[in-house]
């Protein structure tokens, strides 16, 4: 028998699932989402991707900016849902709102728990040079991502995937997941254990300045900030166009050999030193300009060998 449901989520990882789940025939009572955001240059109020599928899927909306306060847990409690769903949804929910659906709430979350635990952990993943990750279904708890773990699916980062990349396939992946995980709810079935003790790390939000590439570091780890940050926030430096400092983002690049000081532009291919070795830049973009390959690039915006390139 399909489930009652409550779905909160609201970026583009969330929609996937959302979808799924009305596709296996599941009645979604409600879905909550983050209220609309100011966007654009002419910042209008955007509904989040989480909002506008739901509302042409003409399902009831709700955007409470807190749910702490008291009328909003009795409205929620009143949908009488059999279990939550919760796919990067954005609010702490008290444990009031935990505890009102029958089945309590199930969180997919994009990491291998306990590691990288929080907001990021797609991002932290490529950042830190793992070579797999994965999503998982737990039953949520007050604690931030330590719940017991229900279902799970194990992937390979590829070597030059970026966070957009896997983003996609994740949310793919979690979607069929939590579809799985509430076909075992309905068979009373869904066995959820306890994440393991060792091996807790938190992937913290991504903060501006650690999106400025520093050259001084290692080639690889370059290597992993820009495909982790791609396509965003996007990895940055800084480069002088027409007497202008201009700063362009770096959405691809590869390790390559090469030696020089640290920032060095060391060939006509965007080949830059790092503290050891060295990157070539594949694919960047210009400030409200398109994405664009290197040889794109240098057409509009020659780069001589020797150019510096130094984090300040």
């Amino acid at each position: 028998m399909p489930l009652r449901l409550i779905f909160m989520g609201t970026p583009d990882f969330s929609v996937p699932c959302l979808s799924e789940l009305i596709g296996a025939g599941h009645d979604v009572a409600c879905v909550y989402t983050q209220p609309p955001r100011a966007a654009g240059r002419g910042q209008k109020a955007r509904l989040s991707p989480v909002h506008a599928f739901a509302e042409q899927a003409g399902i009831p909306v709700a955007t409470p900016p807190t749910l702490k306060d008291a009328g909003e847990q009795r409205g929620f409690a009143g949908t009488s849902a059999d279990v939550a769903v919760v796919v990067a949804y954005g609010l702490i929910l008290p444990k009031d709102i935990l505890q009102a659906p029958t089945h309590g709430c199930l969180n997919l979350h994009a990491s291998l728990l306990p590691r990288w635990r929080g907001a990021a952990p797609i991002q932290r993943a490529i950042m830190a040079g793992d070579a797999e990750t994965g999503v998982m279904v737990m039953r949520m708890e007050e604690g931030l991502d330590t719940g017991p773990v229900c279902l799970s699916d194990q992937v390979s980062i590829g070597a030059d995937e970026t966070a957009g990349e896997l983003h996609d396939r994740l949310a793919q992946l979690g979607a069929d997941l939590m579809v799985r995980a509430l076909a075992a709810l309905e068979r009373d079935s869904l066995d959820c254990k306890a994440q393991d003790k060792d091996g807790v790390t938190y992937a913290a939000k991504i903060e501006k300045a650690e999106a400025r590439l520093d050259w001084h570091r290692p080639a690889a780890e370059v290597h992993n900030t820009v495909r982790g940050l791609s396509p965003f926030p996007g990895a940055w430096f800084e480069l002088n166009v027409n007497g202008k400092t201009e700063r362009i983002k770096a959405l691809r690049c590869s390790v390559a050999g090469g030696d020089g000081l640290p920032g060095t532009v060391l060939d006509d291919a965007l080949t830059v030193a790092c503290a050891n070795g060295a990157v070539q830049l594949t694919h960047l973009q210009r400030a409200g300009k398109k994405p664009m390959t290197a040889a794109e690039f240098l057409r509009g915006v020659p780069v001589e060998r020797g150019t510096t390139l130094h984090r300040p």
